[in-house]
């Protein structure tokens, strides 16, 4: 292992503003607004606050998937949040959202709004309320909640740990990317065996599970995150390509995974959703064509 210059610890931790590479701007140790802005609220039941990330994605598949199967409660308007600019520090968004994470969710489909922050509250909140993609048999439904909050547990290690310091550090630390990636490659290993088990995730049936998982570890068996395929061999983990490409087929996964996205191809970018014909025809026959 190469040598690292040798790094002591002061013996009160003080902000050095300029640390944390990329995302050096939007990184802070305090909470609270940074600004005043009001959200802006739209026509639908779902007013969604996000970004296109694998935490956004998530809860984007699952409306889609809710209006696939003709719940119209599920409509929504997802509206960009530029976190590379602050967006998530402004007031509105603290608001429903202390923590200043995408995504945050406001249903207004009662006689009072209710907030919901955390990818995994917001898809619990959503299955619950549609009776869709949550079973209701206890042992089925524990299972399918074991795995959703191992994806909750799991996913910092692959993106805040192994994605931060593969792709985004200033600087290459071996130990880092060793260690995250041995952690990154064993929850793989969680998965390929558990797929080689089940074709989902909960069991025989597609659930949040996989709606939650699919954009992390699905993306990076499919070379979508963080440029680190070859470097963790996930070609080796058969199951767990299989079960991406399975669930990556699905129309409404196809649709939900554009949504707020700023990243790739331009044509596979839908900034803000309003409306199901917000999906333009162009982009339907790409989505149509397996992006």
């Amino acid at each position: 292992m190469n040598e690292m210059p040798q790094y002591t610890p002061p013996k009160v931790w003080v902000w050095n503003k300029s640390n944390g590479g990329r995302f050096a701007n939007i990184n802070r140790p305090i909470a609270g607004p940074t600004h005043d802005h009001e959200l802006p609220v739209g026509r639908h039941p779902m007013q969604l606050y996000s970004l296109g990330t694998p935490n956004g994605q998530k809860v984007t598949v699952l409306l889609e998937e809710l209006l696939a199967l003709g719940h119209a409660g599920a409509e929504y308007d997802a509206w960009l949040i530029r976190i590379g600019e602050g967006q998530q520090f402004g007031s509105g968004f603290v608001a429903i959202n202390p923590n200043s994470k995408i995504p945050a969710l406001l249903d207004r489909s009662g006689p009072m709004p209710i907030r919901v922050f955390e990818s995994g509250a917001i898809l619990m909140h959503l299955a619950e309320k549609f009776g869709e993609f949550l079973p209701t048999e206890a042992a089925a439904r524990a299972e399918c909640l074991s795995w959703l909050f191992w994806q909750m547990g799991s996913a910092p290690y692959l993106g805040g740990g192994f994605g931060h310091f593969y792709a985004y550090a200033p600087t290459k630390i071996e130990y880092a990317i060793d260690r995250f990636a041995m952690e990154t490659k064993r929850q793989l290993d969680v998965l390929e065996r558990r797929l080689g088990e089940s074709a989902f995730l909960a069991g025989p049936d597609y659930t949040i599970a996989d709606i939650a998982v699919w954009p992390w570890y699905g993306g990076l068996a499919k070379g979508l995150l963080y440029g680190g395929g070859e470097f963790l061999a996930v070609q080796d983990y058969k199951n767990v390509q299989s079960w991406a490409d399975t669930i990556g087929a699905r129309p409404a996964v196809k649709r939900g995974r554009i949504v707020n996205r700023l990243q790739g191809d331009p044509a596979h970018q839908l900034h803000e959703r309003h409306d199901a014909s917000d999906f333009d025809l162009k982009t339907q026959d790409k989505i149509a064509a397996g992006d």
